[in-house]
Order: C-alpha cells, then sequence, then structure tokens
C-alpha cells in the first residue's frame, strides 16, 4: 500500500497524473485478503476512520489474525467491539489489549489527543443504559473526542438532566440514550442548540419490545435536530458524534 501510495503521489508532482484522478485512485481500496476476512487497509483514506473489527461472531484466534494484518500495515490504533471477556483474556496474550467489560469494547493501542471541534455529551435515562452509552463514548474517544458523561439523567427526575444545562448548551454534539418510552431524545432535543443522537436501548419491561418502543418514540420526537441510529448501536452513535465533531467546511 505504501508503495502505491507513493507512486500515486510522484505520478501528481511529475504532472503524469492530476489531483483528482489520484485522488480517485487513493480511494479504491487495496486490501488484504486472509481467508476469513478480506481486511481493508484503506478505510482512514478514504473515510478518515481506519476499519474496526466487530468482535461478535468471530472467534479469539480470527480477531487476532485481523488484528494482526491491521498492525503489520500501520495501523497503531485497533477498535474492537462487541467483545467477551473470555476474547479478550486470548487477545491479551498476544497484544497490549485495554478492555472495557461494560461497553464490551477491546483497545489496542493508546487513545489520541481530542481534537474535535468541541465536546460530545453522552446522556443516559437511567443506569441500565450505561453499558451502551460506554460504547458510545468510548468509540468517540478513540477517534479524538473530548467526551462528557452524563449518566442517570431520564425524565423520570428530570431536575437531574436541568442540573447540567451548561454541558448541555455548551455541547458540539449529544448522544441521548434510552430504554422504556425513550423520551429523553426528545427533553433533548428541546433543549440543545447541536444535533442530536438518539440511541434506543433494549432496556424495559416487556411492553418495550427489546427496545422497539423507545426507538419508534426517538423516530416520532417532535424536537427538531435529532436523528436515530438502531437499538443499543452506542457505537453508531459515537462513529457519527465524532463524524459531525470534525466537520470542515468543504469548498
Amino acid at each position: 500500500m505504501k508503495t502505491e501510495t507513493r507512486q500515486v503521489l510522484e505520478a501528481v508532482e511529475s504532472g503524469r497524473m492530476s489531483v483528482d484522478e489520484a485522488l480517485l485512485k487513493l480511494k479504491a481500496a487495496p486490501y488484504e485478503d486472509i481467508g476469513y476476512a478480506k481486511v481493508d487497509l484503506h478505510r482512514k483514506v478514504r473515510q478518515g476512520v481506519a476499519e474496526v473489527i466487530y468482535g461478535a461472531g468471530k472467534t479469539a484466534a480470527q480477531i487476532e489474525g485481523i488484528a494482526g494484518v491491521m498492525r503489520n500495515n500501520g495501523q497503531d490504533r485497533i477498535l474492537i467491539t462487541r467483545l467477551s471477556k473470555e476474547k479478550a483474556d486470548e487477545l491479551a496474550a498476544h497484544y497490549s489489549l485495554k478492555y472495557f467489560a461494560d461497553a464490551g469494547i477491546g483497545i489496542i493501542g493508546e487513545m489520541p489527543e481530542p481534537d474535535g471541534i468541541g465536546r460530545i455529551v453522552v446522556a443516559t435515562g437511567g443506569t441500565s443504559d450505561i453499558p451502551v452509552a460506554e460504547e458510545a463514548a468510548l468509540t468517540a474517544e478513540i477517534f479524538g473526542n473530548e467526551v462528557v458523561r452524563l449518566y442517570d439523567v431520564g425524565v423520570a427526575g428530570l431536575h437531574r438532566l436541568l442540573s447540567h444545562n451548561e454541558e448541555i448548551m455548551s455541547a458540539s454534539v449529544i448522544i441521548a440514550i434510552a430504554g422504556m418510552e425513550g423520551a429523553l431524545a426528545s427533553v433533548v432535543g428541546g433543549l440543545a442548540d447541536c444535533p442530536v443522537i438518539a440511541v434506543p436501548t433494549s432496556v424495559g419491561y416487556g411492553a418495550s419490545f427489546k427496545g422497539l418502543s423507545a426507538l419508534l418514540s426517538m423516530l416520532n420526537s417532535c424536537a427538531s435536530g435529532v436523528s436515530v441510529v438502531n437499538i443499543d448501536n452506542g457505537y453508531g452513535a459515537g462513529y457519527l458524534a465524532s463524524m459531525i465533531n470534525h466537520m470542515e467546511t468543504k469548498e
């Protein structure tokens, strides 16, 4: 990959290739085929963020192999989501892995310094939503964002949320995470002047239908500026929040 990139850059320098042609070529992603996975080595060039490993359904040996390809190709920071403690213990024998049990997240490498334009607030309706919230918060942090956590500030005790008005008003992006009826996203959306990413969780009694009730409530929010990701998708919310927090004006 390094050789190919260098050839493209040299072609631009010599005038044999235009900048637009080079950009298109760089976006044509090379990958390494290791049989059970085709590891995308060029995703950071295309999207600004390197490939992330989804740990559920993969064996520890498969995760180890994918991570090895990434490390051999210069990726010094690797995020592994939906990682069990058992797989994390196996991986720790081969890598310097930091494991976050609440979030089910493993991180190889060090956290970067925040370089986003502002702060991301991660708020939960209740304590039971924290595992999803930590997945969102850690995802945002590994992508270079400052994160403020506001946990257990749901609508059953609205004063708890309102006591953090300064954090809400100063955020660049807010991730609102809630199960049950999912009302937190609408309340936050009515207070904030920034994008709100709603995450329904599968927390709740029978009629919550494992998060479906919260999902539908959030989709039907009357507050402007609220978008919704899938049930329990903390990673997706953290990724999107990071993209918003790193936006630049495109000429």
